[in-house]
C-alpha cells in the first residue's frame, strides 16, 4: 500500500455537494417560471374586463 494517498472522502464530499446545488439549480430552473406565468396570468385575466362590442345597423339607400 502506498502511504501518500489521500482519503476519497473530501472528493465525494465536494461532487456530492455540486450535484445537490446543480439539481436545485436545475428544479428552479424548470419550476420557477411555469409559477410565475401562472401567478401573472391568473391576476390579469380577473382584472382585465371583455371589451364592449357594439351591433351597428346599416340603413337602406
Amino acid at each position: 500500500m502506498n502511504s501518500n494517498s489521500q482519503s476519497a472522502s473530501p472528493d465525494t464530499y465536494s461532487h456530492r455537494l455540486a450535484d445537490i446545488v446543480g439539481t436545485t439549480i436545475a428544479l428552479l430552473t424548470l419550476t420557477l417560471p411555469v409559477f410565475v406565468i401562472a401567478h401573472y396570468t391568473n391576476t390579469n385575466v380577473s382584472k382585465n374586463p371583455q371589451p364592449l362590442t357594439y351591433n351597428v345597423q346599416q340603413s337602406d339607400k
